[in-house]
């Protein structure tokens, strides 16, 4: 590989670690609103819990929570090495 597509592959790396820091960020706001939706669900009496609004609510943590999750899988670990190793 040559001296200019070696430094594509490192500014590609840059954007790459940007980007995961501010999936980070995302993540994390995504979790302050999850544990804000629970605390409101917790807070609820359990007769409304237990009714259509608590559903709701409880849907919307457990979608929260899959997003948390999705963003979680992510592996730039593995991203990082394959592009060393094509930059070899």
């Amino acid at each position: 590989m040559n001296k200019e597509r070696r430094k594509q592959i490192e500014e590609a790396r840059k954007l790459i670690e940007e980007a995961f820091g501010k999936l980070e960020d995302a993540r994390s706001m995504i979790s302050d609103v999850m544990d804000a939706e629970q605390d409101a669900f917790d807070a609820l009496p359990e007769s409304f819990q237990d009714g259509e609004r608590g559903g709701v609510m409880q849907e919307a943590i457990d979608n929260l929570a899959y997003a948390i999750d999705d963003l979680e899988s992510i592996d730039f670990d593995s991203v990082y090495t394959y592009l060393e190793e094509a930059s070899a």
